[in-house]
């Protein structure tokens, strides 16, 4: 329920130009295993995270950020059987942070694709499956207010890959300590 809250409030303050985007310098490997670890123990799933390329200190709007990743894995999650792992990657190189999260649910079909970041929509191939159809609306948000990229590679009954795309906007990690 608070989720529900925090993605209607997002989305109403985006539309009005009343939400904030206040980056600031993390560690962005760190961020991911916290989050990870937090989502893997409240929703009793298994979640595996690997990272690759020279890990970053990143400037980005942390909330938007967790916000965003949030949004997806809880879709993987949603969406996925109770046994089959959700994985989540995290990629650098010299100036992007590329996130994918991928899952073995039941997929988005073709023609729902091109609707999915709308307001509301929810596939039809969802079912019983209980939701609000805001996630993907609040994750199209944040990837725009971090001016990142956002592909969704989906087929029915095979699962979905989510790939997102950030610039750092910060120092290397290594290099600046």
């Amino acid at each position: 329920m608070s989720q529900q809250i925090t993605d209607i409030l997002t989305l109403t303050r985006a539309e009005v130009g009343k939400l904030e985007f206040t980056p600031e310098m993390f560690d962005l490997e760190t961020f991911c295993h916290q989050l990870v670890e937090e989502m893997q123990s409240t929703r009793n799933r298994k979640l595996i995270f690997d990272s690759n390329g020279q890990t970053k200190r990143s400037f980005m709007d942390k909330k938007l950020l967790r916000s965003l990743l949030t949004n997806l894995l809880s879709n993987a999650i949603k969406y996925s059987p109770d046994e089959a792992p959700i994985y989540i990657s995290l990629n650098c190189d010299d100036t992007l942070a590329t996130f994918q999260i991928r899952d073995q649910g039941i997929g988005i079909p073709p023609e729902d694709q091109p609707r999915i970041y709308e307001i509301f929509y929810r596939g039809q191939n969802v079912g019983d499956i209980t939701g609000t159809g805001l996630g993907l609306a609040v994750v199209k948000t944040c990837v725009d207010l971090h001016q990142g990229k956002i592909t969704i590679d989906s087929k029915p009954g095979q699962g979905t890959i989510v790939t997102v795309t950030i610039p750092y906007r910060g120092d290397t990690f290594n290099q600046s300590g």
